[in-house]
C-alpha cells in the first residue's frame, strides 16, 4: 500500500521543467516491499511504457435523467471545486451541486461531528492518509465500481478491501517554495534541498507552512519526516523545525502566497501548488529535497449515511472518467492523474525521487501524530 512505482510516472508528470533543485534524476528501479519507515527512497521513471493497456469501457453511472442537490465535500483548492460543480451540473443539468471547501483535516474533523447526521454526500480530493482514517472511523461507504478497473495502479491507488471504501484520483510530491527575491537579497542562502535545511538557524523565522491539523500537506510533511528519521528522532526534528516556522496556515496551498508576496522566505507545499504560483507571476523557486520526498495520493470517498448516494455515484463514476480528469489543467491543478488513458497536464516531466512513503502508517495513526503534535510541539512553540 505504500512506495512508489514505474507507474506513478504517469501521475507526476504534472511537474514542470522550473523544477530546479536536486540534481538529475536517479535510475527508475522497481517499487520496493512496505516498510514502516523506510530509510532511502527511490527514482521515478522518465518514461510510460508504450503497451500499457487500454482502459477498460465504463457503463454510464445511471440511465435515468438525474435530478436534485448533491453535497460536496470539496477539498482541492476552491478554484478547482468550482470548475468541477460547473463541469458536473454541464453533464447532470438536472442536478444541482453544493459545496464547501475545507482542508483535509477540517474535512475529517467535520465528518466526525457529523457522523449521526451526515450533511454531505462524498468526499472529492484532499490525501488518502485522511480518507483511511475516515474508513477506520466508520465515515465512510463501500462501493464497487467498474471504473476501478482503469486506475494505474490499483494496489497503491485503491482501497485494499475487498469492499473499497476510497479511490485515488490524483498524485502529488511535496517541494520547497523559496521567494527568488529573497534569494537575491541574500547571495550566501540557498534555497532548501534537504529536510535538514529547514532547520538551520538562519531560516528562524522564515518559513511558512499549514498546520497538520487541519491541512493534509503539512501532515503528509510530518509523516514524511517520522518515516525518513524514525519516530523519536522524527518527532526531535519537527520540534525543532516547528521553532523556524513563522506561520501556520489552514490550507496547505496558502505558503504560495505567503513566500509569494515576500511574507516569508520558504514555503512548504505541494509542487503542483507551487508551479500554479510561478504561473500566477510569483517569484518562486522550486525545489525537492535531495534525499526524497513525500507525496500524496488524492483520494475520493462516497459519505456513509449519505442523503443522496445514487447522486454521489454519478459523480464517482464521473470523476474516474479520463476526460474528467483531464479537467484539472483548466482550474491551474496540475496534480498527475490516476485513470489509464488520461493525458496529464504537464508532460515535460522532471524526475522527483519519493520516499516510500506508507499511506498505512500515517493514515491509521493520523488522530495520535495530529494530537502529539498539537498538544506537545505547536503548543510549546506559540507560547513563545
Amino acid at each position: 500500500m505504500k512506495g512508489n512505482r514505474w507507474l506513478i510516472a504517469i501521475a507526476l508528470v504534472s511537474l514542470a521543467l522550473i523544477v530546479t533543485a536536486c540534481g538529475p534524476a536517479p535510475t527508475p528501479t522497481p517499487l520496493p516491499a512496505p516498510t514502516k519507515a523506510p530509510p532511502t527512497a527511490a527514482p521515478l521513471p522518465t518514461a510510460v511504457p508504450p503497451t500499457a493497456p487500454p482502459p477498460t469501457a465504463v457503463p454510464t453511472a445511471t440511465k435515468a435523467p438525474l435530478k436534485g442537490e448533491l453535497s460536496l465535500l470539496c477539498t482541492p483548492q476552491q478554484i478547482w471545486c468550482e470548475g468541477m460543480k460547473k463541469e458536473f451540473e454541464a453533464r447532470y443539468p438536472g442536478v444541482t451541486v453544493n459545496f464547501v471547501r475545507l482542508s483535509s483535516g477540517e474535512a475529517l474533523t467535520r465528518l466526525r461531528n457529523e457522523k449521526a447526521n451526515p450533511q454531505f454526500d462524498i468526499w472529492w480530493g484532499g490525501p488518502i492518509d485522511s480518507f483511511i482514517a475516515a474508513k477506520k472511523e466508520g465515515l465512510l461507504e463501500p462501493y464497487k465500481s467498474a471504473a476501478h478497473a482503469n486506475i494505474i495502479d490499483p494496489k497503491l491507488m485503491l482501497d485494499n478491501d475487498p469492499n473499497p471504501q476510497w479511490v485515488g484520483i490524483y498524485v502529488g510530491s511535496l517541494g520547497f517554495a523559496t521567494n527568488e527575491n529573497y534569494l537575491k537579497a541574500n547571495p550566501n542562502f540557498k534555497a532548501p534541498t534537504s529536510l535538514d535545511d529547514l532547520i538551520k538557524p538562519e531560516l528562524k523565522g522564515q518559513i511558512v507552512i499549514a498546520h497538520p491539523a487541519t491541512s493534509g500537506t503539512s501532515y503528509t510533511f510530518m509523516c514524511t519526516a517520522l518515516q525518513l528519521k524514525g519516530e523519536k528522532a522524527g518527532w526531535e526534528y519537527m520540534t525543532k523545525f516547528a521553532q523556524n516556522v513563522l506561520i501556520w496556515t489552514k490550507s496547505g496551498a496558502a505558503p504560495v502566497d505567503n513566500v509569494g508576496k515576500g511574507e516569508a522566505a520558504v514555503g512548504v507545499v505541494f509542487s503542483h501548488d507551487i508551479v500554479a504560483g510561478i504561473e500566477k507571476g510569483y517569484p518562486l523557486k522550486l525545489t525537492f529535497p535531495a534525499e526524497g520526498t513525500g507525496y500524496e495520493i488524492g483520494g475520493m470517498g462516497i459519505i456513509k449515511g449519505a442523503k443522496n448516494p445514487e447522486l454521489a455515484k454519478a459523480w464517482y463514476e464521473w470523476a474516474l472518467e479520463a476526460k474528467t480528469q483531464e479537467l484539472g489543467k483548466k482550474y491551474t491543478a496540475y496534480q498527475g492523474l490516476t485513470i489509464k488513458g488520461a493525458q496529464p497536464p504537464k508532460p515535460e516531466l522532471l524526475q522527483v525521487k519519493l520516499i516510500n512513503y506508507d499511506f498505512d502508517y500515517c493514515g491509521n495513526n493520523k488522530k495520535a501524530f495530529v494530537d502529539k503534535f498539537s498538544n506537545e510541539i505547536a503548543a510549546s512553540t506559540l507560547a513563545k
